[in-house]
C-alpha cells in the first residue's frame, strides 16, 4: 500500500511526512557536492504528527527540549549576498550564541545556506529532509578539542555545546518548514553514523560504495530509525527575524544534548513560498 502523502492539519498538528533510515542499515554514506547531496543509506518516509511550537503546553527550551526559538534582528541585509554574510554574520552569531548560552568562548563551524528551489548553481544545498542530527557523539569531542586547541592553546573547558543557529530569510509561510523532535523522546542508540564526504561533483555508484580508508576517522552525523514515540515540533510562519538554537551536542548529559530534526513539505498551507534558510554552527566551551 503507497503512504499518502498529503500533509493533514488536525487543530495546532500537522501530519506530514518524515524520512527515517531504513531498519537494518549499518551506517551510511553522504556525499555533499555543488548544489545537491546523497546518502548511500535507504530511508522510509513516515507519516508523523508534528506540535505547533508555538501552542504547545509546554514551550519548547533549550535545556529540556535541545532547541528553543529566540527573537534576532540581523545586521545582514542580503542573505543572498556571500560577501556580505562573511563579512558580519560569524561575529554576530557567535556574539549571540555567548550570550544565550553564557559560555566563555563561542568558536565558528561555518554555515550552510538551504533553499528548497534549482540548487545547481552551487550556492546553496537543498533542505536536509532526513531525520538527523549533524554531529555524531562520537565525532563531536575531537572536533571540540582540535578546535580549541587551535583557538586556545594550554587552556582546559569543562563542557562543550555544539549548536546550530537556523534562520530562514524567504517571506513566511515555507513550503519546508524544519522540524525539530523533543530530546526526551528520542535515544542515541537509535541512530545510525552517516559520514559526510565532500567531492567536487557527484560521485557514481561504484565509488560510493567503494572501500575508504580510514573511514572510522571522517566525522559523521547520525540519521535515525523511526519510533512512534518520537514527539515532534515545528514553528511556523518563523520570519528572517527570529531564529532557532538546535543543540547538536551537548557535553553536560544532565541536560538535553542533542535535538534530532529535518525538513518536511508543508503541503497544506496556501500561498508557500520557497525555504531559504542559512544555519550557522558553532562550538561554545565552558572554562
Amino acid at each position: 500500500m503507497t503512504l499518502e502523502t498529503k500533509t493533514r492539519v488536525t487543530g495546532d498538528t500537522v501530519e506530514a511526512i518524515l524520512n527515517y533510515v531504513a531498519p537494518g542499515t549499518p551506517f551510511s554514506r553522504r556525499f555533499c557536492f555543488p548544489g545537491d547531496e546523497v546518502n548511500t543509506g535507504k530511508f522510509v518516509p513516515h507519516r508523523v504528527a508534528i506540535r505547533n511550537a508555538r501552542t504547545a503546553p509546554e514551550r519548547p527550551a533549550l535545556d529540556t527540549h535541545g532547541f528553543e526559538l529566540f527573537p534576532h534582528k540581523s545586521a545582514v541585509r542580503d542573505f543572498r549576498d556571500r560577501a556580505e554574510i562573511d563579512a558580519i554574520y560569524p561575529q554576530e552569531v557567535m556574539d549571540t550564541v555567548q550570550a544565550l548560552t553564557g559560555a566563555d568562548l563561542v568558536l565558528s563551524m561555518g554555515y550552510v545556506l538551504r533553499i528548497a528551489a534549482d540548487t545547481s548553481t552551487g550556492q546553496a544545498q537543498p533542505p536536509a529532509s532526513d531525520v538527523h542530527v549533524d554531529i555524531s557523539p562520537a565525532t563531536a569531542p575531537k572536533m571540540a578539542r582540535g578546535l580549541f586547541e587551535q583557538a586556545a592553546p594550554g587552556r582546559v573547558y569543562r563542557r562543550f555545546l555544539a549548536t546550530s543557529f537556523w534562520r530562514p530569510y524567504s517571506q513566511p509561510p515555507q513550503d519546508w518548514p524544519v522540524a525539530l523532535c523533543d530530546h526526551r523522546s528520542m535515544a542515541p542508540e537509535e541512530g545510525v553514523p552517516n559520514r559526510r564526504i565532500v567531492t567536487d561533483k557527484r560521485p557514481a555508484p561504484e565509488e560510493m560504495l567503494a572501500p575508504i580508508p580510514n573511514e572510522d576517522d571522517i566525522p559523521a552525523a547520525l540519521i535515525f530509525r523511526f519510533g512512534s514515540h518520537h514527539r515532534w515540533y515545528y514553528f511556523p510562519d518563523m520570519n528572517r527575524d527570529e531564529t532557532i538554537l538546535i543543540k547538536l551536542h551537548d557535553s553536560d548529559h544532565a541536560r538535553a544534548w542533542f535535538a534530532p530534526h529535518t525538513a518536511f513539505h508543508d503541503a497544506a498551507r496556501p500561498g508557500t513560498h520557497t525555504r531559504e534558510s542559512i544555519e550557522f554552527r558553532t562550538l561554545a566551551y565552558f572554562y
